[in-house]
């Protein structure tokens, strides 16, 4: 039953994309697997930690140069670059995009929530357009900026990168290095060129690809979209920008540094234990 339950539907001629308990159970009796009943198989998965039920993403680094990238941003979250500690006077910033922001008009007003039951949410809405956040955050001291615009582009994340380099400690800083992904707004040499050519003591870092999950602004992303940004309920999109600002505010009285436990160390002990199981599961595939 155990081994069963380690495989796909398919390799049993299931049309189900993962088993439930109760499609499992069927299975293994049709199969005379055992005569078990369905809470008694429950009982043996969860003894054996075993939810096949259960699912999620995971990809390959596909980055041939993976290792050596992001242990140069694991470096710099640890105020290190290119085997030196970092002078008080150079800054880490992580920036990105979060692009197509919907602000939906519900029909009825949202209704808080009370005694025995939970907010009620309008299903029913008016799409008001939508708009970009591009937001920038100093890994160190736990400063943040951020700016609402049409749209993302190389325009709008330049102006972005004046708003950060145009002001104290930034503009005088001996080097303020910027860890983006590579989104086509600040992507390849040209947008290394573009950025350092306008401001001598900036240095743009790229993360590998596909490892946005190392950009500590998503963090930030993620707790706007779960305290500020949910439920969307925003008459236009001058009522979102105008949550998204006062969000920003609101969170610099509180900010502290993230505390970043992924390490370099983690890193190599990470694409290692994927290098033991790629060829696995290729010849699984």
């Amino acid at each position: 039953m155990k081994a069963i339950a380690c495989e796909l539907p398919a390799r049993h001629d299931r049309p189900l994309g993962r088993f439930s308990r109760t499609e499992l159970h069927r299975l293994v009796i049709e199969q005379g697997v055992t005569d078990a009943s369905a809470s008694t198989i429950w009982r043996w998965l969860h003894d054996r930690s075993l939810k096949p039920w259960q699912q999620r993403s995971w990809i390959f680094p596909r980055d041939p140069d993976f290792q050596p990238r992001a242990g140069r941003v694991l470096d710099l979250y640890a105020r290190r670059f290119e085997g030196r500690l970092l002078h008080p006077g150079e800054y880490v910033i992580c920036a990105d995009e979060k692009s197509q922001l919907q602000a939906l008009a519900r029909r009825h007003e949202t209704v808080a929530a009370g005694p025995g039951r939970p907010a009620l949410v309008e299903f029913e809405y008016r799409r008001g357009g939508t708009l970009a956040y591009l937001a920038a955050w100093d890994v160190h001291h736990a400063r943040l900026f951020g700016r609402c615009e049409e749209k993302t582009g190389i325009e709008p994340f330049g102006r972005l990168v004046e708003q950060v380099m145009s002001s104290e400690p930034y503009a005088s800083a001996k080097t303020v290095f910027w860890i983006v992904d590579n989104g086509s707004s600040h992507a390849g040499q040209r947008s290394i060129a573009r950025l350092e050519d306008a401001y001598p003591n900036a240095r743009l870092i790229h993360l590998p690809i596909h490892a946005s999950w190392l950009n500590q602004i998503e963090i930030y992303f993620s707790i706007l979209q779960r305290k500020a940004l949910t439920p969307n309920d925003f008459a236009d999109l001058e009522a979102l920008a105008a949550r998204i600002a006062a969000f920003e505010n609101s969170y610099r009285r509180v900010a502290k540094p993230f505390d970043w436990t992924f390490t370099r160390a983690k890193l190599d002990a990470l694409l290692a234990r994927l290098a033991d199981r790629e060829p696995q599961l290729r010849l699984a595939a």
